[in-house]
């Protein structure tokens, strides 16, 4: 069965939440195809993390449900929802300060076990030693092993929080603006590991910078005002005259529009 025709990782129904009388996530409906990277964007206030609270469980819904590989996760507990197999990074960067690179890959690996005794030895988890290990040379992380967390720079930090989110297994991988902040090496860097991650997880991003997500996103959704605006190709995307008039229309965008249109 080709990727076209499998069902959707992750289907969301009609998903609304409103905080008093704001509408932040308005009536959404969505469908993620697998094996294909797919961008969330949109301008700020859109609903964007929003959506991704919902999904994840951060944030209970209003109204709507959420499925994920054909089974209804709509109100689970976020531990939950992690268990089947979605992780997240967030937007402000989340991490263990005073523990090493190491160790805080190694909770992260060892919660999706559900077992820990105080009392054993770090090392004789095996499996989970084996997986830090693992993500520590996916990531380029390796020689930053024993460094403390809060001493990193901001693209290691962020590749950190995106390897505790792959040691939990995920089968998605729901990443809030990874890029946001970081210097051009470190975004190139950063791009050049999703795009790997992406060949054997399925991924949803959430990105302002809109170089990186004409460069690498198989499809786009926009959001604007809490609901779906359009939903394409990056090609599509950048011919839609609602999407450049309610955002791709800034200054700072509009060659990377350009070009997507011309590909």
């Amino acid at each position: 069965m080709n990727e076209a025709a499998k069902p959707p990782i992750l289907r969301i129904d009609g998903l609304t939440k409103h905080f008093g009388g704001l509408t932040a996530v308005d009536g959404v409906t969505l469908e993620f195809a697998p094996g294909r990277l797919h961008a969330v964007i949109g301008p700020n206030g859109a609903g964007k993390t929003t959506l991704f609270n919902l999904i994840s469980g951060f944030l209970p819904s209003d109204e709507g449900r959420v499925f994920f590989a054909g089974q209804e996760i709509t109100r689970l507990a976020p531990h939950k929802i992690s268990r089947l197999g979605i992780s997240r990074t967030l937007q402000v960067k989340s991490v263990f300060n005073q523990l090493s690179v190491a160790d805080n890959l190694w909770i992260t690996a060892q919660a999706k076990r559900g077992v820990w005794n105080p009392f054993r030895r770090t090392a004789s988890y095996r499996e989970s030693c084996e997986k830090v290990e693992r993500v520590l040379e996916q990531l380029d992380l390796t020689a930053l092993a024993d460094r403390q967390a809060g001493t990193l720079s901001h693209g290691d930090i962020a590749l950190l929080e995106i390897g505790m989110a792959i040691a939990a297994e995920p089968k998605l991988l729901l990443l809030d603006e990874p890029i946001c902040g970081m210097s051009p090496a470190e975004t190139a860097r950063t791009v050049t590991k999703i795009r790997e991650l992406a060949q054997t997880i399925d991924i949803v991003l959430i990105e302002h910078d809109m170089e990186v997500v004409f460069e690498i996103a198989d499809d786009i959704t926009v959001m604007a005002q809490g609901a779906i605006l359009a939903c394409g190709s990056p090609k599509e995307i950048a011919a839609d005259e609602r999407v450049r008039e309610a955002y791709l229309g800034r200054p700072e965008d509009e060659d990377y529009v350009e070009e997507a249109v011309r590909a």
